[in-house]
């Protein structure tokens, strides 16, 4: 009886700990402590799987950037969020901006991740095009931990960088919702007057 007791107990522990690590249904976005809206975003140079090295630096001056971080490639937040990225490209391409998704993890992951067309979840397979912007790898993690985005898992978490063309952070989005990342991107562009491509 002691023994059903607790085994009890050490369930119903296992339970309330495992809820007190849950977010809440209708917690508050996180608010970013290392970078903040306002700071000059911290410069980068990493490899992406368009087979080039991509700098922060390079775009200054020329071009406003987007910095879609995201946890893992090939699970399911970040197979929506990449289909709604690549399905919505063009729309996207239509402002002056250079885009990226970026993770820490290594590059063939990565590049496997961005060619993939279907992306098997379980017992769902999540059809999608290939991605047509590049995908950062990060797998030393320091730029991640640059931005403040390593969570205590040692992945990103799903935050997404604004920067204008002055390498300034003009906005951090804490709560992507990977479905409709291509709306909201596109509304938070159109939101912070990022310049529309002639032609």
């Amino acid at each position: 009886m002691r023994a059903l007791l607790t085994m009890g107990l050490v369930g119903a522990l296992a339970a309330v700990t495992v809820m007190a690590q849950a977010p809440a249904p209708n917690a508050a976005p996180a608010v970013p402590t290392v970078v903040k809206v306002g700071d000059m975003a911290p410069d980068f140079t990493l490899q992406g799987t368009d087979g080039k090295t991509h700098k922060l630096s390079e775009y200054r001056g020329k071009q406003a950037v987007v910095i879609a971080w995201f946890p893992k490639a090939f699970t399911q937040g970040c197979t929506i969020e990449c289909k709604s990225l690549a399905e919505n490209g063009d729309k996207i391409k239509k402002y002056d901006v250079a885009y990226f998704m970026a993770s820490v993890d290594p590059l063939e992951d990565n590049m496997k991740f961005a060619k993939a067309t279907s992306v098997k979840l379980g017992d769902t397979t999540v059809e999608k095009k290939e991605a047509d912007f590049p995908m950062l790898s990060d797998p030393s993690k320091e730029v991640a931990t640059k931005y403040g985005v390593l969570n205590a898992r040692g992945m990103a978490n799903r935050w997404t960088f604004y920067i204008d063309k002055s390498g300034k952070v003009t906005a951090i989005d804490t709560a992507v919702k990977p479905a409709t990342s291509a709306e909201d991107m596109l509304a938070k562009l159109s939101e912070l007057k990022v310049t529309m491509k002639k032609g």
